[in-house]
């Protein structure tokens, strides 16, 4: 080889590498002057915090079943959002077809800020959109565009079940209600149990039960649902959620919650299927006004028979119905830790096991008792349960061992 080529092959390497450097200067450039042009105004650290949250949820969701619909296939899915089945606070829902006949709900989020949309719809979709179950409403897909935050929901043709409570036109009977009981017990289980995360739905109640067209339940809405790891039981909470009346007791203290507060808005649900009524009637006479309180004195007294009576429930399903009552009693225990688990709850509802009797879960409400003190111990233990209801009711309360039944299905109680 000349020395003229030996020369050469360094003069080349030295021309390329400066080439290189120049291109990655002018990438530079070009790159910061599109970033200054678009981010004319600044962006706040919160706003590029969620739009890095979302990109890479979206990114995620895209192994996931839910379909991605643009606005406009939703658009002509709901003649332009025409015909509206019902509004909330997060959201109004809209009916709609597709061009293969399935009906569908399209919900259309909306709230105070873009923020806040936007934690909802991941709510949503995070939750509901991984799971699978036949007492569970279905979600086909979602549209995440920047005037149009929507999901895509299986239409469900009877609506939700507060329409056939509470309205004297429309009225199921008992043998309905009870299937109903029964099959959201199964898709609340399904949550806690059986997904692969267990899933706090946190808002359990009439509005939030759809029935479809052959009245088959299926719990719907999951914006403030949360996923939850197996082995984290405590959720520790940010603000309330759920709807009063309805949410457990502990969701408005400084505890750490877990599933059981969808428990206790089940046994609450349980005493407005009973009692084909709302919970609270301020129409009612003062003994009636509560519902869920009333019903424990007939229990208390051994008046079963005449609160089925009075409910307008036929005499044959007098035994289904005095099980319903002893489920919800237990389900609203003012203990979390003795309310049962979701799955034995439906077996209680089936009558495929014993149910224990249960005791008052409203002896705390006998006397103005002082705001509870949060336990120094992050996680809730039974001792200091114990001695919060102590220290809230007329008279002494002891822990009692519970029986092998009571064990088997995680039930505990206090005795007075």
């Amino acid at each position: 080889m000349s020395s003229t080529d030996e020369q050469g092959v360094p003069a080349a390497a030295i021309v390329a590498g400066v080439v290189v450097i120049i291109v990655k200067i002018v990438i530079l450039v070009v790159v910061c002057h599109k970033r200054a042009r678009t981010g004319s105004g600044t962006v706040s650290s919160d706003t590029r915090f969620m739009t890095l949250t979302m990109d890479k949820f979206l990114n995620d969701m895209e192994r996931e079943k839910p379909i991605r619909f643009t606005s406009q296939q939703l658009r002509i899915a709901t003649d332009n959002f025409t015909n509206l089945l019902g509004s909330g606070g997060f959201g109004s829902v809209y009916k709609g077809i597709f061009s293969n006949g399935i009906l569908v709900a399209v919900k259309v989020l909306y709230g105070n800020s873009e923020k806040r949309i936007d934690e909802q719809f991941m709510a949503e979709v995070s939750t509901i959109g991984r799971v699978h179950h036949l007492n569970l409403v279905r979600l086909f897909g979602f549209c995440f565009e920047k005037h149009l935050r929507a999901l895509v929901y299986e239409y469900m043709g009877n609506g939700s079940l507060d329409k056939y409570l509470f309205h004297e036109n429309k009225k199921l009977g008992f043998e309905n209600l009870h299937e109903i009981a029964v099959g959201t017990a199964r898709g609340i289980a399904y949550l806690h149990e059986e997904c692969q995360q267990r899933i706090i739905h946190y808002d359990i109640k009439p509005g939030n039960i759809l029935l479809d067209a052959k009245f088959l339940p299926k719990v719907a809405d999951f914006g403030l649902a949360k996923l939850c790891n197996r082995e984290n039981t405590h959720v520790t909470m940010t603000g309330g959620r759920g709807t009063p009346g309805y949410a457990a007791p502990e969701m408005w203290m400084p505890y750490p919650i877990t599933h059981k507060c969808d428990i206790y808005s089940f046994g609450m649900l349980l005493f407005e299927i009973l009692g084909r009524r709302r919970n609270l009637d301020t129409r009612l006479a003062e003994s009636q006004e509560w519902f869920p309180r009333w019903v424990w004195k007939k229990f208390e007294y051994g008046e079963l028979g005449e609160l089925t009576i009075l409910c307008g429930i036929e005499a044959k399903y007098r035994e289904t119905a005095e099980r319903m009552v002893k489920v919800a009693l237990w389900c609203v225990q003012y203990r979390p830790d003795s309310r049962p688990l979701m799955n034995v709850v439906v077996k209680m509802l089936e009558g495929a096991v014993e149910i224990p009797t249960p005791l008052n879960p409203f002896q705390h409400m006998l006397v103005v008792a002082p705001c509870p003190i949060a336990p120094s111990h992050p996680l809730q233990t039974c001792s200091s349960l114990d001695s919060e209801l102590s220290t809230q009711t007329v008279t002494r309360s002891t822990s009692i061992c519970a029986t092998p039944l009571m064990r088997k299905y995680e039930i505990e109680i206090a005795s007075t």
